[in-house]
This record gives C-alpha cells, sequence and structure tokens, in this order.
C-alpha cells in the first residue's frame, strides 16, 4: 500500500510541476511583446518631435500689397523698421505690363513676420501682408535698381536708334531687352536697359526722363 501511494504522490507531483512549467513558458512568451511594446513607444515619440522641429532657416516669405510705381524698397524698409528686413530681402513683382503689383519679403524669422504684421497695422494701413511661398521668391527677377525700362520707344526704332537716346550714360547695350506690350487703345514698345550700377541707371532717368527718341517722348523709369 505504501508503495501504491508514493506512486500516486509522485504523479501528482509531476503533474503539478507540469502546469507550473507551462506557467513559466507562457509568461517567457509574453514578455518579449511587453518589452518590445515599451521600446518601441520612445521612437514613435522622436520621430513626432523631428516632425515638429523648426527648420534650421527659419525663412518666412510675404507678400506686399497696396504698393505704387512710386513705392520704394527704402520705404517699405523703413515701414518695416525692426523687423530684420534689408534692401536684399525685397522684390517687387511686376505685371506684363510692368505695373508693380507687389512687394515679396524674405523674414529671417516667423518671429520677424509677425512683428512686420503689427507694424503694418500700427503705420501702414494701405498696405496688405499675406504669407507666400518659398517658390514666388526665387521665380522672381530683382533687378536692384541697375535696370531702366523705357516706355513709348516708336516701332521704327532699331537698338542703334536706342543706344543714341542715351548717349552720356553708361549701360551695357547687350543686356537691351525690345519687347511690346498690349494697351489701350494701342500697343506699347518697351526695352529693358541694365547699368553697372544703381547710381548710374538714376542718372539716365534723371537725365533721359521725357526725352525724345526719333521725335517720340519716351518715359524712363528704374526698376527694383
Amino acid at each position: 500500500m505504501n508503495v501504491l501511494r508514493n506512486a500516486a504522490k509522485s504523479h501528482r507531483l509531476i503533474r503539478i510541476g507540469g502546469h507550473r512549467n507551462q506557467g513559466l513558458s507562457s509568461l517567457l512568451r509574453e514578455s518579449p511583446r511587453r518589452f518590445s511594446t515599451e521600446t518601441e513607444q520612445p521612437s514613435k515619440d522622436s520621430s513626432s518631435d523631428a516632425f515638429l522641429q523648426t527648420p534650421s532657416t527659419g525663412l518666412v516669405y510675404g507678400k506686399l500689397f497696396g504698393i505704387t510705381k512710386h513705392t520704394t524698397k527704402s520705404d517699405i524698409v523703413n515701414l518695416l523698421e525692426g523687423c530684420e528686413v534689408s534692401l536684399d530681402d525685397i522684390k517687387v513683382d511686376y505685371a506684363k505690363s510692368f505695373a508693380p503689383s507687389g512687394m515679396m519679403i524674405q523674414f529671417p524669422s516667423r518671429f520677424a513676420y509677425d512683428a512686420a504684421i503689427r507694424a503694418i497695422g500700427r503705420k501702414g494701413r494701405l498696405y496688405r501682408l499675406d504669407r507666400a511661398d518659398r517658390s514666388q521668391w526665387d521665380l522672381m527677377t530683382s533687378y536692384d535698381g541697375k535696370a531702366v525700362l523705357l516706355q513709348g520707344i516708336p516701332r521704327t526704332a532699331v537698338p542703334d536708334d536706342i543706344e543714341r537716346f542715351l548717349s552720356g550714360c553708361t549701360f551695357d547695350a547687350s543686356t537691351m531687352q525690345i519687347f511690346v506690350r498690349q494697351a489701350f487703345p494701342d500697343s506699347i514698345r518697351m526695352a529693358i536697359i541694365h547699368f553697372p550700377t544703381k547710381a548710374q541707371a538714376m542718372h539716365a532717368f534723371m537725365t533721359k526722363n521725357r526725352g525724345f527718341c526719333l521725335n517720340t517722348q519716351i518715359l524712363v523709369r528704374v526698376l527694383q
């Protein structure tokens, strides 16, 4: 009888030990999943933080509306005093007729852009500043005050006639572009000519504006 009791007791211990081993195996199988869940979470947070980081350049672009053909870059720099904007940070947006439709402005940061909004609200209510895209800035030409626009060139005028009109001025004849723009009632013939410096372009404006080319009066404008 003792032999039978000992055999039955051994059988129960084996079954209990088997259940314990199965439980331990199950725990070990589940543990890696818990550990992997805990290690995945930080990488998700770090990627989210990287997404929210400010770009290293911090540049912000805006387009200023409400300017006229008499508005200069210097006027806008003075208007936005304290907003970290220089003459090189402004480009004039010209329509096909070369009437200025606005100015693109490059700000060094969002804080500078917000400061410009406040400055316009205080002392420049005739203007409106809207956010713009970097691509608009990149596609825009900056004449930088070193080019002049001649308007009203006679249809029969050739480049030599235009050079004679500008006699006494220092300019680069190879940059001359002659074109026609539609207007009412007649189209207007124009030309753009580049000068080595801003002073020389301004000299051409002061000495040649409303002068005559083949008995036709020519309007001269400095392009910014």
